[in-house]
This record gives structure tokens, sequence and C-alpha cells, in this order.
């Protein structure tokens, strides 16, 4: 598999949202995340309106679902997302029902193992259910509350090639990384590489010299995209 490049869209706004879409999709994204934020601020209406600016681009509906699974993910099969995102701590049948919905409408199921005791075993866990995909994710609020504890703020890199190890479907790390880290994921065996939006270009290497966004983008797409992925 070559390495894949989503942007996140962490905003609350579907206009501004739009607008950085195309930026992304010019400057080489592969896929759309309708972000949490996004979903919470525009719900169905968003997803929507992504699919119908951008037609062929797979959409990521970040619904981090803990229950009502059937349903969710068929509203969002609905309204043109490609892949639905449902929690490891979720009730197994909840993540059964996200997977048959995924069988019965044609979507792509992301199992997140955000809090999950054992990150490990939580992506194993999700796989055994039937999820395409694992994202492994350290929470925002958990990096940072241990960070104000006075400890090392964690990291997905951390544990990020033994959940690689632990499964065989493709592995997307998430939660805190700079623009570095995120383009070194493919050297940990984790294909999907997420950046976030609104984008903070904060890596020298990859600033342009008038600070041209889509610039800067396409510069980091283009060496996501030239990367093998390193299983070993």
């Amino acid at each position: 598999m070559k390495p894949i490049v989503q942007i996140s869209l962490d905003l609350t706004d579907i206009d501004e949202a739009l607008e950085t879409a195309a930026l992304a999709i010019r400057a080489g994204v592969d896929w759309l995340e309708a972000g949490t934020p996004l979903i919470l601020a525009e719900g169905l209406h968003g997803v929507r309106k992504l699919r119908e600016a951008f037609p062929g681009i797979p959409i990521v509906a970040d619904l981090k679902t803990m229950d009502g699974g059937y349903l969710e993910a068929e509203m969002m099969a609905k309204a043109g997302a490609t892949h639905v995102v449902v929690m490891a701590r979720a009730h197994p049948e909840t993540i059964k029902c996200v997977v048959q919905a995924g069988k019965d409408y044609g979507v792509k199921v992301m199992g997140d193992n955000l809090g999950c005791p054992d990150m490990v075993e939580g992506a194993r866990f999700l796989e055994d259910l039937g999820c395409d995909y694992v994202i492994h994710h350290i929470g925002y609020d958990e990096r940072r509350g241990i960070a104000a504890a006075g400890h090392r703020m964690p990291s997905p890199l951390d544990q990020l090639r033994e959940v690689v190890k632990a499964v065989k479907v493709p592995v997307q790390a998430v939660g805190g990384l700079t623009l570095e880290q995120a383009i070194q994921c493919p050297q940990f065996g984790a294909p999907l590489v997420v950046l976030g939006a609104p984008l903070t270009i904060d890596a020298d290497a990859f600033k342009t010299a008038d600070g041209d966004l889509e610039a800067s983008l396409r510069k980091i797409c283009a060496a996501i995209h030239s990367q093998t992925i390193n299983n070993s």
C-alpha cells in the first residue's frame, strides 16, 4: 500500500472547510476528513457539501461512534462518507453494528483505540471485530492532562511500531504529532498520514519564502507520497 495523505478538517464553518479542502486537493491530499468539530457544527449537511464539491474523493466522517452504531454509519454513508470511525471503547455490539453497516452501504470502518488501557490489544480487538483500518490515537485532553501534571506528553509514535506489527490492517497515527513526525509515519509502517487543519506550518524545511500554504502543503504531500512503507 502506498502512503495516503488525509487532511482533517477540524473546522466549525462549512465554507471555510470547503475552501481548505479545495486547497488541500490541489496540493495533492488524497482523503478528506470531516473532523469531529465540523460534524458537531454542520452534521450531515457538512458531509453532503463536501461530497457535492469533491465527488471522487474519499471522505472520512470522524463520528467517534460509541452507540447507535448502525444508524450513525448508515446516515453518514447516505450523506456521502466513504469511511466512518468507531471507538474501541464502545460495546463490542456497537462495533459489530458499524461493521455490518459498512458492508451494507459500501463504506470502510476505521476503529479508534483512544483511551484503551492496552493500546496494542485495543488495535487487535478492532481488527478482530472486522474494522478495515486502525487509528492509533492519543487524545487531546489526555496529552495535555499528563503534561500539566509534569510528565512527558505521550505520543502515538511511542507504540506505533507495536500496533502496526499487531494487526494486518493499515494503521493511522493521530494525536499531537508535529509535521515532521507525521511525515515519518510510513517509516513506522503506518501508511495513512493525517494532517490537521487549520494547518500550522512549523517545520522550517517545509516553509516557503512567501508563506504560501498551498505550496507548503504540496511539498509535504510530495515528501509523504515518495516514501516506501517500512514494514520491518
